[in-house]
């Protein structure tokens, strides 16, 4: 009766052995995917125009490598010295330190100077929390001027 025991309590740790291995191991791979680095994508047009005041209204697409899409708006307020009127064709936008396309909507800090004349180009990074937002551009327009304020990415 005592072997009897002594067996079933054996194999009973054996089986619950072989069980949690594969919940340890399912548990790491789900933990890895959390923590998993998402980089997103922004390819974008604005245009806009300065006069002591900044405005600029978009559109764009963003695309991450998970598998997350969204078509997206953007807006360009903020003040300083600057005077012109603008456009961005061809722009581009990396996005790291984001977990999910959620985190990529929101307002970023700007601070910007300027300085074209029929074909003009962008260079600058934003920030939104831990969230970096690299920005290029080319396009045409003349502006000219220092100026601060946010970059808007809505649905």
């Amino acid at each position: 009766m005592i072997k009897r025991t002594l067996a079933l309590a054996a194999l009973v740790v054996c089986v619950g052995g072989m069980t949690a291995l594969p919940v340890a191991q399912a548990r790491a791979a789900e933990s890895k995917a959390v923590e998993a680095k998402v980089d997103c994508e922004l390819k974008y047009k604005l245009a806009g125009w300065s006069i002591l005041y900044k405005h600029a209204e978009g559109s764009g697409e963003i695309t991450c490598n998970n598998g997350q899409r969204a078509s997206v708006k953007i807006k360009v307020v903020g003040g300083g010295l600057t005077a012109g009127k603008y456009r961005i064709d061809d722009g581009r936008g990396a996005i790291s330190h984001v977990r999910s396309i959620s985190d990529v909507f929101g307002d970023y800090a700007q601070a910007s100077a300027e300085a074209g004349v029929v074909k003009s180009g962008t260079a600058q990074v934003l920030t939104k929390g831990t969230t970096s937002l690299a920005l290029t551009g080319t396009g045409e327009g003349v502006n000219l001027g220092l100026s601060v304020g946010k970059f808007t990415i809505s649905k």
